[in-house]
């Protein structure tokens, strides 16, 4: 019979005994399957040792796994405790008198010791190329007009005369002749297209452009403008011969004031002002200005005429003036605007910045502006 059956056996007949019956039938029961009984304790208790043994096998490769991820994680970043790992049975060895072989310890230079670039300071106030001294709409008076041209009357005496009437006489007669003048604005523009990438990595491109452009933009109305007016003006009469500068400059203020014009302003280029400055008394007496010219505090004067500095004069030449009956038209005025959508913009991820204003000069009394040439003979 199995040790099971047994056991079911025994609890059966233990059924309605009493305590010490029980206790005599169980001894018994001991006694008689005493082998059997130790025989399965001893089959338990070497399984459960197996099993603790696997256990302790896996427990201990995991334990070796993680010393040797901590063993190199330690060393990581660490020159010397790397050195002495990757060289550690021969430096277990010099204790019985052999040596190792180390690298030799040198100084730090950024060409062998960095890699990469150093760390800079950037200054984002980008450097600018200089403006022009001055500008030809400085000079002018601003006139804004909703169209496309600008229409003044100019007047000149025709025939006739008015005089003193003799008595039983008749008077004399006079008539004027008017001109109709039309001045036509157009567009002095521009454009820079950049993409969105230089845009988005350059940041002070943003504040930069816009300043360029409108340098630029002036620079192309000066000289515009100044061909007008050159063209508009009066020829000089005068020549150097015989003469300074100065005295070029103060006959031509002569010759406005003999036509009843008054000269408020005299423009002539920057080395041209500087001459006027070295101006000798005569040849070798030394430097000394006219008593009508006056210099102070940067500004040049001439009769008490302000002297103007203009880059965009042409080298030697020369305006002198009644400024006040020049206009700047303006039908648009000057603007700035940014397009993503422009052309192919959109699909290239560009920008176009474009500057623009539709103007033009008008010289509406040509006998009030002389333009000279220093060099005439």
């Amino acid at each position: 019979m199995e040790f099971k059956d047994q056991l079911d056996a025994l609890a059966v007949s233990l059924e309605g005994k009493s305590k010490q019956e029980v206790k005599n039938a169980i001894e018994a029961f001991e006694l008689k399957n005493k082998e059997v009984i130790d025989n399965q304790v001893k089959e338990v208790r070497n399984d459960f040792e197996t099993k603790l043994t696997d256990m302790q096998s896996q427990y201990d490769d995991v334990v070796v796994k993680l010393a040797e991820k901590s063993k190199k994680e330690a060393v990581k970043g660490d020159a010397l405790k790397q050195l002495i790992t990757d060289n550690f049975d021969e430096i277990k060895g010099v204790r019985t008198g052999k040596s190792i072989e180390v690298k030799a310890v040198g100084d730090m230079i950024l060409s062998a010791s960095l890699t990469g670039d150093q760390p800079r300071d950037y200054n984002y106030d980008v450097v600018s190329a200089p403006r022009q001294l001055l500008n030809v709409s400085d000079l002018a008076s601003s006139v804004t007009i909703s169209g496309g041209t600008y229409t003044y009357v100019r007047v000149v005496k025709g025939e006739g005369s008015i005089s003193s009437q003799t008595e039983g006489s008749s008077k004399t007669q006079i008539d004027y002749d008017y001109t109709m003048v039309d001045v036509n604005t157009n567009f002095i523009a521009g454009f820079a297209r950049y993409s969105k990438k230089m845009s988005n990595n350059l940041p002070f491109l943003e504040s930069s452009l816009p300043v360029e452009l409108r340098a630029d933009y002036f620079e192309a109305e000066n000289a515009s403008f100044n061909t007008v007016v050159a063209a508009a003006a009066t020829a000089s009469t005068q020549i150097i011969t015989g003469k300074n500068q100065i005295e070029m400059l103060i006959n031509e203020v002569a010759t406005l004031a003999d036509l009843n014009f008054s000269a408020n302003g005299i423009v002539v280029r920057p080395s041209d002002f500087y001459a006027i400055l070295k101006t000798e008394k005569s040849t070798g007496a030394g430097y000394g200005l006219p008593g009508v010219v006056s210099f102070d505090n940067g500004s040049l004067r001439i009769n008490g005429i302000p002297v103007y500095q203009a880059t965009w004069l042409a080298a030697n030449k020369y305006y002198v003036g009644n400024w006040s009956r020049v206009k700047k038209v303006v039908t648009q005025g000057l603007s700035l605007d940014f397009s993503e959508t422009e052309g192919t913009n959109f699909v290239k991820n560009e920008i176009t910045a474009r500057v623009e204003a539709q103007v033009a000069i008008a010289v509406e009394q040509p006998a009030a502006l002389i333009y000279g040439d220093f060099t005439a003979e």
